[in-house]
């Protein structure tokens, strides 16, 4: 069994809306605001919602999943919020930090650790993340910008900052 099935983890095609929202987080503007603001509001709306739902998933369909590693330095557990990519039976992550000029920290504390948590809605399970091939990371962008636009963007945005692509497995 793949990650994706003992997640439960599903993607499905989104509405007006959600292509609408995606389409103004995918710009440069919106990328920032999101940046800044999306993950206390999902916080919220996974407490209020009994971990069944994100402001990510109502507003855009864009299914997030919530991946726990060990800080590097502080070697204390760290929960991020991310939307992961489908690849096969597993899923991939981008480390796109929004198309911004940095790397999010999460991928350096899961290059120190791979070994790592991966939530959805109400289940957790352990994996392990692995750097994607090169077949990988070309097949997860165009699966990733299928899913969402944004991440074609971000990729022309970072200029010259390499992004890292996960491939998680189960432990």
């Amino acid at each position: 069994m793949g990650v994706q099935a003992a997640l439960g983890y599903q993607h499905k095609a989104g509405n007006p809306l959600h292509r609408a929202v995606r389409s103004v987080a995918g710009s440069k503007p919106g990328a920032v605001l999101f940046s800044k603001t999306i993950q206390p509001i999902d916080g919220a709306v996974q407490r209020l919602t009994g971990n069944s739902s994100t402001a990510t998933e109502l507003l855009a369909g864009l299914p997030v999943v919530y991946l726990t590693t060990v800080g590097r330095k502080s070697g204390q557990p760290r929960r991020t919020p991310l939307i992961a990519v489908p690849i096969g039976d597993d899923l991939a992550l981008l480390g796109t930090n929004f198309g911004g000029k940095r790397t999010p920290g999460w991928v350096f504390n899961l290059e120190a650790e791979p070994r790592v948590k991966i939530g959805y809605r109400t289940t957790e399970i352990d994996v392990v993340a692995r750097s994607a091939t090169a077949d990988e990371f070309e097949a997860v962008f165009a699966a990733g910008g299928s899913i969402y636009g944004g991440y074609t963007k971000y990729r022309e945005r970072v200029d010259g900052r390499d992004i890292r692509v996960f491939v998680l497995e189960q432990a």
